[in-house]
């Protein structure tokens, strides 16, 4: 077997993965890719392969994640992972199982390079970009906890570390492994970004029609390039343009994402501001609305529960289709970013 693709365990595709296999028969390489994306198996728990076959593996292709902290919040819904890389930096994975549903929410980066304040991960800065192996090994890990807890994992969210479009290539083939080798369905399959224009763009050429989130959380440009620096860049005009081409493209739904912060973007002016943008650019976009999570660094709180339901209540008044998403973990930091960072940034101003 060569050693020369140096990788972690998830890096190889198919193709390089048969490489590493040269000399040995060709239905090994089969029982190696059913083992390590079917039965989630690390390569010692391979069991139809031989003992030798089985250690050179190991040896050729050591896990990305060396688990640095598991935390599990009270009601035993939220497992919340904090990984260490080769290089020392630390990112993290959050296992959320609903009555319906199993979900992972992934990182794509160590770190995020778009400056938003109350964003734990922003306060952090940027380190890099993850590699293959490193995103689609966080899906993998969550599955065997899943299955461990008598459940599957059926959805991934690229909600975690990171600003997805920025690593996009890397993104798409991690969505391809897991697409093909895991077998989970592009619908189940959502990428968030903060509003990079280029990225939704090639999204929108891309052959899976995954889901489309954008983290809003203002509707006129003034907020939003106080809340979400890359506004600057890409204003919302522009932002909407894009996201419109790709609902043309894929016929999928579009969700906003709007973190609810207390006196900031929570008044009925900012509801109203949402809907005629929506409006505008007759986009039929489904709206959550998660309330702020704390965050060290970031004194501007999240609005209180009464301010949350009637934040909602008044976009379906207008038509706008809203829902509240559920605080995960906030026993556990589950906020993104919250157990790898804590760096202290300027506070938004507050309108």
């Amino acid at each position: 077997m060569s050693t020369a693709v140096a990788t972690s365990l998830y890096g190889p595709d198919r193709d390089e993965l048969s490489g590493l296999l040269e000399g040995e028969p060709r239905y090994r390489l089969d029982q190696v890719w059913t083992g390590l994306y079917e039965q989630l198996a690390a390569p010692g728990e391979i069991t139809n392969v031989p003992k030798a076959l089985r250690e050179r593996l190991a040896d050729a292709l050591p896990t990305a994640l060396r688990e640095v902290t598991r935390q599990v919040n009270d009601g035993g819904d939220t497992v919340k992972y904090l990984w260490e890389l080769h290089d020392a930096s630390r990112i993290e994975t959050v296992l959320m199982l609903y009555p319906d549903r199993v979900t992972v929410c992934v990182s794509s980066q160590a770190g995020c390079a778009m400056g938003c304040g109350f964003c734990a991960t922003g306060q952090a800065g940027f380190t890099r970009h993850l590699t293959v192996g490193e995103i689609v090994e966080q899906v993998v890990v969550a599955g065997r906890q899943a299955r461990e807890m008598g459940r599957r994992l059926a959805n991934v969210v690229f909600m975690g570390m990171g600003e997805p479009m920025a690593n996009e290539p890397t993104v798409w083939a991690a969505i391809e492994r897991l697409h093909g080798a895991l077998g989970l369905s592009a619908r189940h399959l959502t990428i968030s970004t903060v509003g990079l224009v280029p990225g939704i763009r090639k999204l929108a050429t891309r052959p899976l029609p995954v889901n489309l989130a954008v983290s809003l959380h203002a509707a006129n440009d003034e907020l939003r390039n106080d809340l979400v620096p890359i506004n600057k860049r890409y204003p919302l005009d522009a932002l909407m343009e894009a996201c419109t081409e790709y609902l043309d493209a894929k016929g999928r739904r579009l969700s906003f994402e709007w973190a609810l912060i207390a006196g900031v973007n929570d008044r009925d002016s900012d509801a109203r501001e949402l809907t005629a943008l929506c409006r505008r650019f007759r986009l039929p976009a489904h709206v959550n609305l998660i309330p702020l999570n704390p965050t060290p660094g970031y004194p501007t709180v999240g609005s209180s529960r009464q301010r949350v339901a009637d934040f909602r209540d008044l976009l379906d008044s207008l038509g706008v289709n809203a829902t509240v998403r559920r605080n995960r973990g906030t026993d556990i930091a589950a906020a993104c970013g919250q157990l790898a960072a804590g760096q202290p940034v300027a506070t938004p101003r507050r309108r």
